[in-house]
């Protein structure tokens, strides 16, 4: 038997919803919320990398009409991306204000790497790019992009090396990092398909790596190792200049990933495939 509860009761309920939906947000609710923390601090160095890390297979599938995403490393139109993100497309361009897109004039892709260098008239803001391998399990990572074509992020911490292994279109096998994803964009679920060839940074604002897949069961980011990113840069004799990192915060990085977008450091990538 149901209790009878008194009808000013439901109306003084209702009243508190509506008081704190007008008064109790902040000037910052629409941010990312703070991810948990699931490490309670920096602890051993990443160790370099062993046949022996966790194998992670990706099947890599034919061209098709898709968006990733791609950041400035100097000021001379050079920008680094994930080579999935471009290969077998028939023209790629990047979003550089509202319904506005530049021709990519050129496009290298590495052989042994999930990487590629895309050329265009000009960049500018380039990030503040740090290949070194001086990392610490419990890192936070600050991942910014373009996730299911729309400006998003996600931060994480420092898990592990990782043997990216890949079948299909393209064979090989590489180390990679992996993240362990504790927050993200509110209102961003499922997939982060598009934030491919983006920049992972660090607390200082410096870039460490650069995304190339994702595990969204288990929670997963994986980048290219920072030496395989210095490797790749150095074969293409690519100078890279980048000066000015912004620093990320756990409360703050929607805002700071908002900045980098917004000042065309991080841009969208559009990828056209013609039908045959």
């Amino acid at each position: 038997m149901l209790r009878y509860i008194p009808d000013w009761v439901i109306y003084l309920l209702a009243l508190g919803v509506v008081l704190f939906a007008v008064f109790g947000t902040t000037p910052d609710h629409d941010a990312p919320p703070p991810p948990p923390e699931v490490f309670k601090e920096e602890g051993a160095m990443l160790p370099p990398a062993s046949p022996f890390d966790e194998r992670v297979l990706v099947q890599v599938t034919g061209p098709r009409d898709g968006v990733g995403t791609a950041f400035a490393v100097n000021e001379e139109g050079q920008w680094l991306t994930a080579r999935h993100v471009v290969d077998g497309c028939d023209r790629v361009s990047l979003l550089v204000a509202p319904n506005r897109y530049v021709p990519v004039r050129s496009i290298a892709l590495s052989d042994r790497y999930d990487l590629a260098l895309l050329e265009t008239t000009r960049s500018q803001n380039p990030v503040a790019l740090d290949t070194n391998g001086d990392l610490r399990i419990g890192t936070f990572g600050y991942h910014v992009g373009y996730p299911q074509g729309r400006p998003g992020e996600a931060v994480s911490r420092l898990l592990s090396r990782s043997n990216l292994i890949s079948n299909g279109r393209r064979s090989g096998k590489e180390s990679v990092l992996a993240w362990a994803e504790t927050g993200r964009t509110r209102g961003l679920n499922g997939s982060l398909g598009g934030l491919s060839g983006g920049p992972v940074y660090d607390s200082n604002g410096r870039v460490r790596g650069v995304i190339v897949a994702e595990s969204p069961r288990r929670g997963r980011i994986y980048t290219a190792a920072p030496e395989a990113v210095a490797r790749f840069l150095n074969e293409k004799q690519v100078d890279v200049i980048g000066e000015r990192p912004e620093p990320f915060t756990p409360k703050s990085y929607g805002r700071t990933a908002d900045a980098v977008r917004r000042n065309l450091q991080v841009v969208k990538v559009a990828c056209d495939v013609q039908e045959s």
